[in-house]
């Protein structure tokens, strides 16, 4: 996998100027609250428009300011799983995790229901709703629904920040799992080292809107 980004944008308090290419692995993307880490996030799932971007993934050009490409998130095929779960409050988890296999249906590969639910452990919750889930098995529910569109590209955004610490470590083994047994690239965002220690491939620091580091881990904690 190749991903491109170049990200221009202007907010009252910040100007991010963001260059970076990636390959396959985990990236980390770390640095201080408001640095842009979600914004970048955003901008590569299609959920914002900056004010010049260029986003390529593979050879599909998904964003081109200048071309005046603008490829909508529901064609992106990037899974994402946000610092909140955002599961629908009235469906089942079953119903939830169909849910991202429908939005993809027309497509072929990718992950089969049952592979999912076997490889995140959910078949005790599939016939609960959201508000029966701790904060750990709703990440993984979303994990899940992220997994069954089919993505070429996953994006976490601090997928363990609603989490208390007590079940931040049942999710991990999850995430390794996913990465071990299917090769999903992934850009990870998050203020917690440990979390993507021994995992991260690369890491990219921002700081005021600025890319301040881009590198291997060994490299990063050399700083």
């Amino acid at each position: 996998m190749s991903l491109t980004v170049e990200i221009r944008h202007a907010f009252s308090r910040l100007r991010l100027d963001v260059r970076v290419q990636l390959g396959s692995g985990l990236t980390a993307l770390i640095g201080p609250s408001g640095a842009g880490k979600t914004t970048v996030l955003n901008v590569v799932a299609g959920v914002l428009r900056p004010d010049y971007s260029v986003v390529r993934l593979d050879q599909q050009v998904l964003a081109d300011s200048q071309a005046s490409i603008w490829q909508p998130a529901h064609r992106r095929q990037i899974g994402y799983v946000f610092q909140e779960p955002r599961l629908f409050p009235h469906m089942t988890v079953r119903q939830n995790l169909l849910y991202g296999r429908w939005f993809h249906r027309r497509g072929s590969g990718g992950l089969a229901p049952g592979e999912v639910i076997d490889l995140l452990n959910l078949t005790p919750l599939l016939p609960r709703h959201p508000s029966r889930l701790s904060g750990g098995e709703k990440q993984r529910v979303a994990l899940g629904r992220a997994l069954l569109a089919r993505p070429r590209l996953l994006l976490l955004d601090e997928p363990l920040a609603s989490i208390d610490q007590a079940h931040r470590a049942e999710i991990l083994p999850y995430l390794d799992r996913v990465r071990a047994d299917h090769d999903i690239p992934a850009i990870y965002v998050t203020h917690v080292w440990a979390e993507v220690a021994g995992r991260a491939d690369h890491v990219i620091e921002l700081r005021d809107g600025e890319v301040a580091f881009s590198g291997s881990p060994i490299e990063a904690r050399l700083l």
